[in-house]
């Protein structure tokens, strides 16, 4: 049986345990196309398995008439061979710890479409959406990187340049491409609307409106916009740009789920690999707990999704939930354990929490070094929280996910994961960031995983970033075995606030950093004797 709208009436689905989708899907798509409330730019794997799935639950409750328009800004192939052949449908399989799957049918896409202006027909039916007066929000999930316009010199990236030269017409960036889109909903009347950022990075609304308003900028010295776009963008009572907080582990499809999918009768399921090295397939496997905090600012309305579950509050309150998650009790453990895990051969990130030392370097970052910088933001209990995270979700043995991954573009991580509290810290009146031990561990195996070596004294495929190479000048020259070969090669990554978001030496972090960085470098096995001797 494949995947598509017309097999859903096949009673197979029910038979097989899964879930269907409990409403007219035929009026979904109607009502949508003619008057679309809801766009999601970044078609990935969080999106399918969570935010997708909470429109979903809205439209089975009779609490919404329509869908959402998902929008794949800069990766065709999972529009062509992902949504279409599947009529926008995703399969949805929870991996509860103990080995059960929950297999739901998520069908609140109602149109999928290539967010490229090489694209012209879904170009422009993008177009025709952002002048609707219907539309009350955009949401995006394309990742930390995707919101950069900048590479680690502070220079222009090169599509972002050519989009300030060439004005709206033809964006490349995803800061154009809103940009544009917007200042065509600006012409239509000066339209409400509300741009949602729900990507793990702090301030992520902020950070959206800052890219944005910079190529809205340029374009108005440019002469291709006139000075009342920027107001308009600046009102926000016309557009808005909410904060939150999103938390849901989506890992790469697992081919131990295809082949169960596939033993069930399912065909057509297939994983791939993007050009933009994104893994997808019909389906979407992921941990059951997911959080969703939202500033609740919207012009023009939104949909009722308190009733799916989702957390509406004030900035302050965001910015506490986003605090407690990014810079402490989850994401700064998620990337320890990929540096390390990538540098120790572990393929598994629950098989790290079996990892005596690992265990104890992420329980020990985020009691001791975390949470006393915590502020608790009321609607969610920070101790609970990290329990739950140390004790449940990541020991989860049936959750695939890889420290490969979650290495992924690491460098724009950094400065929020572990920048933000080394910040805290030296802004804190009774703290001391010179006292930190396992944060700035982390940082000095990051630096040693940069050279591409594991500790068995392997060569190691680093995992994709936008600033791969640019970093790893910095290391050029540095020998395993040689720790005399780092001189002072360091000095000029660990200082650079590019990075980190603050200066390492003037943090008191640098030489400790330097110190285990050298420690690492002595020899085969370095890495885990570091540990062994640090963390007790």
């Amino acid at each position: 049986m494949e995947l598509n709208r017309k097999s859903l009436e096949n009673s197979f689905w029910q038979q097989a345990g899964f879930e269907i989708p409990k409403f007219d899907m035929e009026q979904m798509l109607d009502k949508t196309y003619e008057a679309p409330v809801w766009v999601h730019f970044g078609a990935g794997n969080i999106f399918r398995g969570f935010i997708a799935a909470l429109q979903q639950k809205l439209l089975e409750d009779g609490k919404a008439e329509k869908g959402i328009i998902a929008v794949a800004p800069n990766d065709n192939m999972i529009i062509e061979e992902i949504y279409k052949p599947s009529d926008n449908l995703t399969i949805l399989v929870h991996l509860l710890p103990d080995g059960t799957l929950e297999k739901k049918i998520i069908a609140s896409v109602s149109e999928s479409l290539v967010g490229n202006t090489e694209v012209t027909a879904d170009w422009q039916r993008l177009s025709e959406i952002f002048c609707k007066s219907s539309l009350q929000l955009v949401s995006f999930t394309v990742t930390e990187k995707g919101y950069g316009l900048t590479d680690i010199s502070g220079d222009f990236l090169t599509s972002v340049k050519e989009d300030i030269q060439n004005g709206p017409e033809s964006p490349r960036s995803l800061a154009a491409k809103i940009a544009s889109l917007l200042y065509l909903r600006y012409r239509a009347g000066e339209l409400p609307i509300a741009l949602v950022s729900m990507d793990n990075c702090s301030h992520n609304g902020d950070i959206l409106k800052e890219s944005i308003k910079t190529m809205a900028a340029y374009w108005l010295k440019g002469g291709f916009v006139e000075e009342g776009y920027l107001y308009y963008i600046d009102n926000p009572e016309k557009v808005a740009f909410p904060c939150t907080m999103v938390d849901k582990i989506t890992p790469r499809p697992s081919e131990a789920v295809d082949k169960t999918l596939q033993e069930l009768g399912i065909q057509g399921t297939k994983i791939i690999c993007t050009a933009k090295n994104s893994y997808l397939s019909q389906f979407v496997n992921a941990e059951k707990p997911q959080y969703l905090v939202v500033e609740d600012k919207f012009p023009n309305g939104r949909p009722p999704l308190e009733e799916a579950g989702v957390y509406f509050t004030d900035k302050a309150t965001v910015d506490k939930v986003e605090k407690m998650k990014v810079t402490t009790c989850l994401n700064p453990l998620h990337t320890a354990l990929a540096i390390f895990g990538c540098l120790l051969g572990y393929r598994l990130i629950a098989d790290e929490m079996k990892d005596k030392q690992l265990k104890r370097l992420v329980e020990r970052m985020g009691y001791e070094e975390g949470m006393p910088v915590v502020v608790n933001p009321g609607i969610i209990d920070p101790a609970g929280f990290i329990d739950e995270v140390l004790k449940q979700r990541l020991p989860n043995p049936f959750i695939p996910d890889t420290p490969q991954r979650i290495a992924c573009d690491t460098s724009q991580k950094i400065p929020v994961r572990f920048g933000e509290t080394i910040k805290t810290y030296v802004n804190h009146s009774t703290l001391d960031a010179g006292k930190l031990t396992f944060i700035p561990l982390v940082i000095a195996g990051w630096c040693r995983y940069l050279i591409g070596i594991d500790d068995s004294g392997d060569e190691m495929e680093l995992s994709p970033d936008p600033m791969l190479d640019e970093l790893r000048t910095y290391i050029q020259g540095v020998k395993l075995g040689s720790a005399d070969t780092a001189g002072n090669c360091l000095r000029p990554l660990l200082s650079n606030e590019r990075i980190f978001g603050l200066d390492l030496y003037q943090a008191g972090l640098g030489g400790k950093i330097e110190g285990f960085f050298c420690e690492m470098l002595e020899g085969r096995n370095a890495v885990r004797k570091v540990l062994e001797k640090y963390v007790i």
